[in-house]
């Protein structure tokens, strides 16, 4: 059942968004050569429980970290660890969420470490344009299809593929609600987006197949290939006057 916010509801969902956007930056600045993925993830959780908030991820079906932290062709929910070293080159992604006055702010950047390969930054930068198409179609009166099929579009035009395993979907009291929102789709076609939705879009772009494997130890989901993937995420809202992004810094 999709849940439409309130006004209330919506300035909840607004600071939360600004305490996990402002977490995702203070990590990205702490991304260098030879820092570890388990102090980025201390970064996030200490600003996150500074602001007040919770960090959403933390313990969220048993994961043990307040941020996914995956590194090269990992695509999601890398698990954080004080044996994986980040190096020049690596492209880095973190997805970080924080629980404000019971709402969620749910956000994920793929930042680069020092200079990286042309291949890696075309595939940031596609990514993170193939998000903003997503938002740009998620306008009060479309459907639930036309976000994906905008994310599609854009990605596969560049010689990249989608990942089907894992989407985004709706946010709000809870970090996963309905609806579920893929980064692929036909225009035209799913539920109506209504002013008061709010969802997370989060396109996971891979340089290669778009196949992914789970590791052994649950989370950690890979390229299937072993090639580049990169992820970006904004929670928004739909407004009568348009898509609203909830995840700012600043």
């Amino acid at each position: 059942m999709v849940i439409l916010k309130t006004k209330r509801e919506l300035e909840f969902m607004r600071e939360a968004g600004h305490i996990a956007a402002n977490a995702l930056k203070k990590a990205g600045e702490a991304i260098e050569p030879g820092v570890s993925t388990w102090e980025i993830d201390r970064v996030a959780r200490k600003y996150i429980e500074s602001a007040g908030a919770v960090p959403t991820f933390l313990g969220y079906g048993g994961f043990p970290a307040s941020a996914c932290v995956s590194v090269n062709e990992v695509v999601i929910h890398g698990i954080p660890n004080k044996k994986k070293i980040i190096k020049e080159g690596d492209i880095v992604s973190i997805d970080v969420g924080a629980t404000y006055e019971g709402f969620v702010g749910d956000n994920a950047y793929t930042f680069p470490c020092g200079k990286v390969s042309d291949e890696a930054q075309r595939l940031m930068d596609a990514t993170r344009e193939s998000l903003m198409e997503g938002i740009k179609a998620a306008k009060a009166g479309a459907r639930l299809g036309d976000i994906g099929s905008a994310v599609q579009r854009y990605a596969e035009a560049r010689g990249y593929s989608v990942v089907r395993d894992f989407v985004g979907h709706g946010v709000g009291a809870n970090m996963h609600e309905d609806p579920s929102v893929p980064n692929y789709g036909t225009p035209g076609r799913g539920i109506r987006l209504l002013p008061g939705m709010t969802i997370a879009i989060e396109p996971m772009i891979n340089q290669g197949v778009k196949e992914v494997r789970t590791l052994g130890d649950g989370w950690t989901t890979v390229t299937a290939d072993g090639k580049l993937s990169a992820h970006f995420e904004n929670s928004i809202a739909i407004t009568p006057n348009g898509p609203v992004i909830l995840t700012k810094a600043g």
